[in-house]
C-alpha cells in the first residue's frame, strides 16, 4: 500500500554523504485528516446509536461541507474472541456489528475509522476498567484483526494505540511494521494508520502511517493545549509529503475560553495537525462550531504544500511560526504570532525575518479581514492565551540567510526517552532562537541535515557555523556531497562560538549535512550564508 511503500520527502541515505537530486517532483499528497472521533467525551461508553448520530450531527451541522468527513469510532466496541480467535463487536454497545456502523457511516458519503492496540490489551481496558478490551489487541492476530476491520467491515482508517504494547515492553518499530505489513496484505490501498504512541516515536513513522501522535492525551484545558504546542514546536522537518505530526483531537466546545479555542483550532491548522473533533456534535456551541467551520484556517490545514509552520522567531514570552502556502518560495506566506504567557506580549517582526520583501498585504484569517498593508514590520500587542494568524502576500521572496538547528532533519532522532545519548532539540539561552541541537555524531547516520538551503543563483558564499561545545571536537560539514572537515572546535563552556568557511551553492535547493562519524560533534545552534561580494545582512 501506498503508506507503506511511500518514503518521502524527508527520507536520507545513511552512512554516506549523498548529492541531492537535480530535480524534484512534488507528488499529489493527502491532506490531513479531518472528521469526528469518540474517544474525548465518551472514551469506552459507545453504542451504535451514539455513532451514528454523531454521523448525522456532523451532516446537519455542515461540517462534512467544509472538509470533516471522517467518522471514528475508538476504544469501546469490543466484546470477545471466540475459539477461533475471531473478534467480536459488543452485545449491548453494538448489537447488529461494526459493519453495519460502517454502511451507514459510508451511505451518509463519510469514511469509517476504528480502533486497536499493538499490544494485547486496549487503553480502555487498563484506564477505563474494561474487561472487553483484555485480550482485544492486534498482539497475535496481526492478520485476523485487520482483516476483520478493513477487508470484512471495510473501515477506511484505523488508530494504532501503544498502551498494551508498552505493558509488555514491545519494541515499537517491529509492532508497528508489522500491523502495516497485515493492512499491505488485505489489498486496501486507501486505508489511512494513525500510531498512537503519545510521543514522537522516530523518524521511521513516515513509512508506515500518515500522523502519528507526538504527546500524551489532550484534556480541555489550557495547561493541555499549551504542552501539546510546545511538543510540537519543533518537529516540522518530520511534517510533509502527506503525512503529519499528530496533535491528539480537538477540544473545542468543551470548556475552553474564545481566545484558548482560537489558539487551539488556528495552531492546530498553521502546523497541519489531524483535525478529530471530539465534543458532542448535538451540543456543541455556535461560537465554536463557527470556529470549526472556519474555511480560511481550514485553508491552512489542507493547503497542498503539506508543510508544518516552524518558529522563525523567539520574542519575549512569544513564537512566530510561519510556512509557505500555495506555492514553495512563492510569495504567499501564513504567519502566527502566539502567545502561551500569563501577560501581553509585544512582536515586532521584520518582514526580512520571514523572507517577504517590499509592501506586503495582510488578511486575518481568524476575524476574515483584510489588514493594512505592512512596510518592513510587523508590530502587534497579542494578549495572553492568544494568538493572531495571517495571511501575508509580499512583492518579493527574499533569499534566507540564516538556518537554525531546530529547522533540522535528524534522522536518529525520537521522543520515547528510551535511548542515552540521543541527539536532540534542547534549550539553550545563548542560542538564537533559544533552542540547540545536542548530542550530533558518535556515528554515520546521527547527523543534523537541512534539506532545502536555497540560493537564487548559487555562487560563492561564506558559511559561519554557530556551535558550543566546552571541549575540542571534529565537525564534518557535507555540502551537496562534498565534505570539509574542521578540528578541534571548541568554545568557553555554553557560549556560542563561529568558524567561517567558504563553500559554492547551487541554484535552487542545496543539502547541508553537520555530523562526526567516529566522535561528538559540537552542539550546533544555527548556520548562517552570507553571498561573497554582497553587504553583510
Amino acid at each position: 500500500m501506498k503508506n507503506l511503500l511511500w518514503m518521502g520527502w524527508l527520507s536520507a541515505s545513511l552512512f554516506v554523504c549523498s548529492a541531492p537530486c537535480a530535480a524534484k517532483h512534488v507528488p499529489s499528497i493527502d491532506p490531513p485528516l479531518m472528521g469526528w472521533s469518540s474517544w474525548n467525551t465518551y472514551r469506552v461508553n459507545i453504542d451504535q446509536q451514539l455513532i451514528e448520530k454523531q454521523a448525522d450531527a456532523l451532516i446537519s451541522q455542515g461540517l462534512k461541507d467544509v472538509g470533516y468527513i471522517y467518522i471514528n469510532v475508538d476504544d469501546g466496541f469490543f466484546g470477545y474472541r471466540d475459539a477461533s480467535g475471531q473478534m467480536h463487536a459488543h452485545r449491548e454497545r453494538f448489537p447488529n456489528g461494526m459493519k453495519v456502523v460502517a454502511d451507514y457511516i459510508h451511505s451518509l458519503g463519510l469514511r469509517a475509522g476504528i480502533y486497536s492496540d499493538a499490544g494485547d490489551n486496549t487503553c480502555g481496558s487498563i484506564w477505563d476498567n474494561d474487561a472487553n478490551g483484555v485480550g482485544a489487541g492486534l498482539y497475535g492476530h496481526d492478520q485476523q484483526d485487520i482483516d476483520l476491520y478493513i477487508k470484512e467491515w471495510g473501515y477506511d482508517f484505523i488508530k494504532i494505540d501503544y498502551c498494551g504494547g508498552q505493558d509488555l515492553g514491545l519494541d515499537e518499530e517491529e509492532r508497528y511494521d508489522a500491523i502495516c505489513k497485515a493492512i499491505a496484505n488485505t489489498g486496501r490501498e486507501d486505508v489511512s494508520i494513525n500510531i498512537c504512541r503519545w510521543a514522537f516515536p522516530g523518524t521511521w513513522a513516515s513509512r508506515m502511517a500518515r500522523s502519528w501522535r507526538i504527546s500524551s492525551d489532550i484534556n480541555p484545558s489550557w495547561k493541555s493545549v499549551k504542552y501539546i504546542i510546545d511538543k510540537n514546536l519543533y518537529l516540522s522537518a518530520y511534517a510533509g509529503g502527506g503525512h503529519y505530526n499528530d496533535m491528539d483531537m480537538l477540544e473545542i466546545g468543551r470548556g475552553l475560553t474564545p481566545n484558548e479555542e482560537e489558539v487551539h483550532f488556528g495552531i492546530w491548522c498553521i502546523m497541519s495537525s489531524p483535525l478529530l473533533i471530539g465534543c458532542d456534535l448535538t451540543t456543541i456551541p455556535e461560537a465554536s462550531l463557527r470556529l470549526l467551520k472556519n474555511k480560511e484556517l481550514i485553508a491552512l490545514n489542507q493547503d497542498s504544500l503539506g508543510l508544518q509552520a516552524y518558529v522563525a522567531l523567539r520574542q519575549n514570552d512569544g513564537y512566530v511560526l510561519v510556512k509557505d502556502i500555495e506555492q514553495k518560495r512563492g510569495l504567499t506566506r501564513a504567519v502566527a504570532l502566539y502567545n502561551p504567557s500569563e501577560n501581553f506580549c509585544r512582536f515586532s517582526v521584520p518582514l526580512s525575518t520571514l523572507e517577504l520583501g517590499g509592501k506586503v498585504k495582510a488578511r486575518d484569517l481568524i476575524q476574515h479581514k483584510d489588514l493594512d498593508k505592512l512596510n518592513g514590520m510587523i508590530e502587534q500587542s497579542v494578549p495572553p492565551h492568544s494568538v493572531l494568524i495571517w495571511k501575508l502576500t509580499g512583492e518579493k521572496r527574499l533569499e534566507p540567510n540564516s538556518y537554525e538547528a531546530e529547522w533540522a532533519y535528524l534522522p536518529c532522532y525520537d521522543d520515547l526517552g528510551q535511548k542515552p545519548k540521543l541527539i536532540h532539540y534542547e534549550t539553550s539561552a545563548q542560542s538564537s532562537g533559544q533552542m540547540k541541537v545536542s548530542n550530533i555524531g558518535g556515528k554515520a547516520e546521527n547527523y543534523i541535515e537541512w534539506n532545502e538551503v536555497y540560493s537564487e543563483q548559487g555562487g560563492a558564499y561564506d558559511l559561519t557555523v554557530y556551535y558550543s561545545c566546552p571541549k575540542p571536537r571534529k565537525l564534518e560539514i557535507c555540502l551537496n556531497g562534498e565534505k570539509q572537515t574542521l578540528d578541534k572546535l571548541s568554545s568557553d563552556k555554553d557560549q556560542v562560538s563561529t568558524v567561517t568557511i567558504p563553500v559554492v551553492l547551487r541554484p535552487g535547493y542545496n543539502q547541508v549535512r553537520m555530523g562526526n562519524d567516529f566522535g561528538w560533534a559540537p552542539d550546533i545552534d544555527r548556520f548562517t550564508l552570507q553571498k561573497k561580494g554582497s553587504a553583510t545582512q
